[in-house]
């Protein structure tokens, strides 16, 4: 199945999901993924492994982190050359003064923001005004 690429759709049809818990990047040197943590995202660098996983799991390994996120999952299908939704998101997010991540899986975005904020972004991805210029 095909994903969207209309941005007018995409933005109006997004559907963002807040998911439970307190999320982490951390990175392992050493480019090996200690057993038992379970990341969402895992990005292979020149420098190292990146993790995104649940606090608990970094805490209960001893892995250092300096950011404590939300996860939201925009749900709308996109499609990976779809153009204009991760700056229309961030554009909309930074207006609100929200840092924003973005990582794309192959279905959905998913999005990174300050724990605190979590809440508040969705609520701002779903009741703005959904337009190309957002």
């Amino acid at each position: 199945m095909a994903g969207e690429k209309d941005l007018a759709t995409l933005l109006s049809t997004m559907d963002p999901e807040v998911h439970d818990g307190e999320y982490v990047f951390v990175t392992v040197p050493d480019g090996q993924q200690p057993d038992g943590v379970h990341p969402v995202v895992t990005v292979a660098e020149r420098e190292g492994l990146t993790l995104v996983l649940p606090r608990a799991e970094a805490d209960g390994h001893g892995l250092p982190y300096e950011y404590v996120a939300g996860w939201l999952t925009l749900r709308v299908h996109s499609a990976l050359d779809a153009v204009g939704l991760t700056a229309a998101v961030a554009t909309r997010l930074a207006g609100a003064g929200i840092s924003c991540n973005v990582v794309a899986g192959y279905f959905h975005d998913h999005l990174f923001v300050p724990h605190a904020d979590a809440s508040r972004a969705a609520g701002l991805l779903m009741t703005e005004p959904r337009d190309a210029g957002a």
